[in-house]
């Protein structure tokens, strides 16, 4: 965790407000969005002394970096992140309460797309399943 954050700070200007954004997300147990992060910042600190803007600023920053993995919620505008660990991830994603539940494994471990080779260089891939959680199945 430490060499971690000497790494983040190596490529980025270290801010109060960064650093707590940082704190946040490395200690979810799941992808947040920018007012889930504010929100745990007004419950950890009783007042938070910037605006929602500048959580999204700090993830804007944490992104462009590469630090940081954006993902989007089905039907909306919302998006959310998570750490970029170096290894993906994949979800599935409930339709009605949006609980994203990791997939095991990644179903293109395996696979070689033939067809691109010499064509394409692939840098990486994203899936996400949709449907209805069992607490909120139909």
């Amino acid at each position: 965790m430490e060499e971690r954050q000497e790494m983040i700070w190596k490529r980025l200007k270290k801010t109060k407000q960064r650093e707590r954004v940082c704190q946040i997300l490395t200690a979810a147990e799941r992808p947040m969005s920018a007012a889930d992060i504010y929100q745990a910042l007004l419950r950890e600190d009783g007042v938070c002394g910037y605006a929602v803007s500048t959580v999204y600023r700090a993830l804007q920053a944490f992104e462009e970096q590469g630090l940081i993995c954006r993902m989007s919620l089905p039907d909306t505008d919302v998006a959310l992140y998570e750490w970029n660990t170096g290894c993906h991830q994949h979800y599935a994603i409930c339709l009605k309460c949006h609980k994203r539940i990791p997939l095991k494994e990644c179903p293109f471990h395996d696979i070689h797309l033939q067809e691109t080779e010499g064509t394409f260089q692939i840098t990486g891939h994203k899936i996400e399943v949709y449907g209805y959680c069992t607490d909120c199945t139909i």
